[in-house]
């Protein structure tokens, strides 16, 4: 695991190096992917048979058999241990509490001389899920993904997901039974996104796709954007940890991996000013190595992509982690509330030395669905607001109209619309 000291020479051109860490490189698989969505808009689910049977390794022999059906999603659910249930319910629970309080509320101002201004918040018709599948399952992406959509009032959730060899993780099915989805499809990769953007015989467009995924899923989203709305472009998971001298190198190491198990394009980084910190926490890195079952995964991650900085004071460890931006910042501090009016981007913050990243990932109630690769400079964890939209109203009495008229007539006749101008002085007569 890189250690950087802020005090080298060479750190400025290593410490680019980090930000460069979200970088994909669509412009490779730009034409792959344009290709394939090409092929769902003109030969819809014939491509799509033909891509599952090239990529996912199983064979379709009709329509049919793309669905995911309820029966298998209530059987599913059956089957799991009262206590998967009950920790799936308190997660479903808990998400669906924190995202209740981010509904926005449509609103009217009325203004003394009569005119009505406001704002009409209304959820899309139909919004689009897409739930990787293929090194992993991720039952807790669908519950972060249909969970806000269903506080927004979407009124019909379509999931597409990755069935390799026809097999789907159990729990996944259980958590869409949790959720209420009624459309599901075995389908994965950028041809989901695009089949979830244009439509196809068994697929629906959408209004709206959201969820993680590979290069090839990002690469699809940002094509097909305009056709339809999208979260975000995420890339691979990161993290990043502020840490003094009260922090337990035990927890920061184990904290560090629980991102690197995830694939080898995650990225971990701990920030400090205590040198000491640095050095026990390294050395508790490889003593966590040999425990994990995905050892050769986390083994690469964080080799390759993992990063140790030892700062002059906290201070410039919070700056350096701000120009980062990391999708996961855990504030591991005596008094983590103290530094929060400094920390200016981040996707998701925890706070202090009971808050690891992976609270957030599965129970605490805020989404984890989040920005990646430094885009948490501009972009916010999903949530309710992806699922609505809202539209401006006006209404203008006679008075309120004669008060600003004129004042738009001159604004229209400046830029020579003259049709804008005549439909206000009309009015005005």
């Amino acid at each position: 695991m890189k250690q950087l000291y802020t005090s080298d020479e060479n750190f400025k051109k290593e410490f680019d190096e980090l930000l460069k860490r979200g970088h994909m490189d669509m412009d490779n698989v730009s034409k792959i992917v344009l290709d394939i969505i090409s092929q769902i808009k003109r030969n819809g689910n014939d491509a799509l048979k033909e891509h599952i049977e090239k990529f996912d390794k199983w064979t379709v022999r009709s329509d049919g058999d793309l669905e995911i059906c309820t029966e298998d999603m209530q059987k599913a659910y059956e089957s799991i241990s009262d206590d998967l249930k009950h920790s799936l319910q308190v997660a479903y629970d808990r998400i669906k509490s924190y995202h209740e309080k981010q509904k926005p509320n449509s609103w009217l101002d009325f203004e003394a001389n009569g005119n009505v201004l406001g704002q009409k918040v209304t959820p899309v018709e139909r919004a689009g899920l897409y739930i990787p599948g293929g090194k992993a399952a991720y039952p807790s992406s669908l519950l972060m993904n249909a969970i806000p959509a269903i506080v927004a009032g979407v009124e019909e959730i379509v999931v597409c997901t990755p069935a390799p060899n026809n097999e789907l993780n159990e729990l996944l099915l259980a958590a869409m039974h949790l959720c209420g989805i009624k459309k599901a499809f075995k389908v994965g990769g950028a041809s989901a996104i695009a089949a979830m953007a244009y439509g196809t015989k068994s697929i629906p467009k959408v209004d709206v796709i959201t969820g993680p995924g590979n290069i090839f899923v990002a690469t699809a989203k940002k094509l097909v954007f305009g056709e339809v709305n999208i979260d975000m472009i995420a890339g691979p998971s990161e993290i990043g940890i502020l840490a003094d001298e009260s922090s337990d190198a035990n927890l920061l190491a184990i904290d560090l991996l629980s991102q690197a198990e995830h694939d080898e394009m995650a990225s971990s980084i701990l920030i400090t000013p205590i040198a000491s910190v640095a050095n026990a926490t390294s050395k508790k890195v490889y003593e966590w190595l040999e425990k994990l079952n995905r050892k050769e995964i986390a083994i690469k991650s964080i080799t390759e992509r993992g990063a140790i900085i030892v700062t002059r004071d906290m201070d410039e460890a919070i700056e350096l982690m701000n120009k980062i931006a990391p999708e996961h910042l855990e504030v591991m501090t005596k008094h983590p509330f103290d530094l929060l009016p400094q920390i200016k981007h981040a996707g998701a913050i925890f706070m202090g030395r009971y808050t690891p990243e992976s609270i957030g990932d599965y129970i605490a109630g805020p989404n984890h669905t989040l920005p990646t690769g430094g885009t948490a400079r501009f972009y916010s964890p999903l949530g309710v607001e992806n699922f609505i939209k809202k539209s401006s109203i006006i209404s203008m009495s006679q008075k309120g109209i004669q008060a600003i008229g004129r004042e738009c007539a001159m604004l229209a006749h400046t830029e020579g619309l003259g049709a804008h101008e005549a439909s206000v002085l009309e009015r005005l007569k």
